[in-house]
C-alpha cells in the first residue's frame, strides 16, 4: 500500500527501530480512547506492523514497554498467554488462539521514516 492509497501516519525514524537489540520492536499507544496500539518491527529494511492486540482476549501483547518477542526472539509472543505468533504474517502458531492471526498494519518507509495506515478507525 502507499500513502496514494490509504492515509499513512508517520510514527518514527527508521533508525530508531531496534536492529537485533533487547528490544526487537517499538510500541506505539492509539490516539483515541480504548483503541488498541501499533508496534513496528525491524529486521534489516523489512519493517512489519501489527495491532497490539492479542486475538484471544483482545489484550496488549506486550510485557512491558516495547517487549513484544520471544527470548529466543523468533516469534512474537503474547504477555497475558504465551501464545506464539510468526513474525512475519502475524499466524498464531501456539496457545488457545491456534489458527487465528494479528491485525497487521500497512506500513512503509520513505525518506528513512516509518509510515503506517490508519489502524484504529471509527470516528
Amino acid at each position: 500500500m502507499t500513502a496514494d492509497s490509504v492515509p499513512m501516519r508517520r510514527l518514527c525514524k527508521l533508525d530508531d527501530l531496534p536492529k537485533g537489540d533487547a528490544f526487537d520492536a517499538l510500541g506505539f499507544a492509539a490516539s483515541k480512547p480504548g483503541r488498541a496500539g501499533v508496534f513496528v518491527m525491524r529486521s534489516g529494511d523489512d519493517v512489519k506492523a501489527y495491532v497490539n492486540c492479542c486475538p484471544h482476549l483482545g489484550t496488549p501483547l506486550n510485557w512491558s514497554p516495547d517487549r513484544f518477542v520471544g527470548l529466543e526472539r523468533e516469534c512474537i509472543v503474547c504477555a497475558t498467554h504465551g501464545a506464539e505468533f510468526r513474525v512475519d504474517s502475524g499466524e498464531c502458531t501456539s496457545g488457545p488462539c491456534l489458527g487465528d492471526r494479528l491485525d497487521p498494519v500497512a506500513v512503509e518507509v520513505r525518506d528513512g521514516d516509518v509510515y503506517v495506515a490508519d489502524w484504529e478507525g471509527g470516528d
